[in-house]
């Protein structure tokens, strides 16, 4: 395995590695080997915009070597439903930002509460399809489309994926694309589920990979043992993990 993480000051991630792909159940750059991103994810930007200057930027990825920033725009919450050409330019502008570092930006759709993505599905095409025609073939650039759906089996979330990706796909038809997995992004775990049925009926889409998320102070095996299944069938992004309970 070749990790894209802890480069060298001065050696940009995207200039090294390119426009990734899926190759499989991995994720790869444009020699196809495969890679890892290393990163961080911004909290809520509603709360917490003022977080992310030039100083902190530059600290995450010229000290702490990081490949990659994650972009959390809450849909709810306060969040981009109040004002979306607001925070639409606010997305941008951090997105732009990540670019000028030659780093890789994850555009994070962050739906939590209505679990069901497809309560703001329009909403979502209109915001990914104008993200998709800014950064039309920028290698830069990954979309996160569905954070962590709840309450909703996996049929659903397939139906939300099966209306946002073409609205992606028209303008960036190479860009990987994650998608959210059922019970908060645990591929059901924490809703008594399984992966049984993201594996059985997966997203016709070569550049898709599905989520997982993990925080130590709450889970255990049976999320790591989901994990583990999941990614031996799928390619799987895990796009938020941390120490913290998952509160």
């Amino acid at each position: 395995e070749i990790e894209v993480g802890r480069l060298p000051t001065g050696q940009p991630s995207v200039q090294l590695h390119g426009q990734l792909s899926v190759c499989g159940t991995d994720l790869c750059d444009a020699a196809g080997q495969v890679v890892q991103l290393r990163g961080m994810s911004t909290h809520g930007l509603q709360w917490y915009r003022q977080c992310l200057t030039d100083a902190s930027l530059d600290v995450l990825f010229d000290e702490w070597h990081a490949d990659l920033l994650r972009v959390s725009m809450y849909v709810h919450e306060s969040g981009y439903l109040t004002d979306p050409a607001g925070y639409t330019e606010m997305v941008r502008g951090l997105v732009d930002e990540v670019v000028a570092r030659d780093r890789y930006a994850i555009i994070d759709w962050h739906l939590l509460d209505p679990g069901d993505p497809m309560t703001d599905v329009d909403a979502a095409v209109e915001f990914f399809s104008g993200m998709a025609q800014r950064y039309a073939d920028d290698p830069h650039v990954i979309y996160e489309i569905a954070n962590e759906p709840n309450g909703v089996a996996w049929p659903r979330i397939k139906e939300y994926a099966e209306r946002v990706i073409p609205a992606i796909r028209a303008h960036d038809p190479d860009a990987v694309i994650l998608v959210g997995t059922p019970a908060w992004s645990s591929f059901g775990v924490s809703e008594e589920g399984s992966p049984d049925d993201v594996i059985a009926d997966p997203i016709a889409d070569a550049d898709v990979m599905y989520t997982f998320h993990f925080y130590a102070g709450s889970f255990r095996e049976p999320y790591l043992d989901a994990l583990a299944q999941a990614s031996a069938a799928l390619p799987v992004f895990v796009s938020e993990f941390g120490t913290q309970q998952s509160t």
